[in-house]
């Protein structure tokens, strides 16, 4: 099983992060944001990954530490967790719609970490989420977990439905990329032979 468990405390958050790449997308999270907590448990349930997540942070000013904080400590989990990434399928992409929504994430496992990131938001908040973080923990996730991911809403009317496909489809793309493809025979997948 391809484990690891992060912490890291600062003054502004205290965040424990476990994460299974080979579980059925079991999750226990608790971030102090509802909307974000809904969006982490789609990442497990989506990638079959399973996920521990216990943050606190310094919400009385606002969300934005906790959600970037996270996702610095998922990213690195998952980073721990892939190993030196031999014998992964590496690339992967992956289309959901929900509802009139319809994104797009394609991720490479790369070890160099790039986002691009597509999203226009009608909205500034999603109940009392500012949609704005949905961006800031996606650079934090690939920055961190080495990956060059690519998300893009194609169209969408509501803004819960395009942050919620845009996880979704990081989820199905993620699911792809770390599992063990049998043709590699545990090899490196890259001409380098590193990652």
């Amino acid at each position: 099983m391809r484990r690891a468990t992060i912490q890291r405390k600062t003054k502004e958050t205290d965040i424990s992060v476990s994460v299974c790449l080979d579980g059925t997308g079991k999750s226990s999270i608790s971030t102090g944001i509802g909307f974000f907590d809904h969006m982490l448990d789609q990442i497990a349930r989506h990638a079959l990954i399973d996920l521990e997540i216990a943050a606190k942070g310094d919400l009385h000013i606002d969300d934005h530490h906790t959600v970037e904080d996270v996702g610095i400590v998922l990213g690195q989990a998952v980073r721990q967790a892939l190993g030196d990434r031999s014998g992964i399928r590496r690339y992967a992409s992956a289309y959901v719609p929900m509802d009139e929504a319809l994104s797009r994430a394609a991720i490479d496992l790369s070890g160099r970490p790039f986002l691009v990131f597509e999203a226009a938001f009608p909205t500034p908040k999603i109940g009392t989420f500012d949609t704005e973080l949905v961006r800031e923990f996606f650079q934090a996730f690939a920055g961190n977990s080495g990956a060059t991911l690519h998300v893009d809403n194609i169209r969408g009317a509501n803004s819960h439905h395009i942050a919620e496909s845009c996880f979704k489809a990081l989820a199905r793309a993620l699911r792809q990329a770390v599992e063990q493809d049998p043709r590699q025979g545990g090899v490196v997948p890259s001409t380098k032979g590193v990652l």
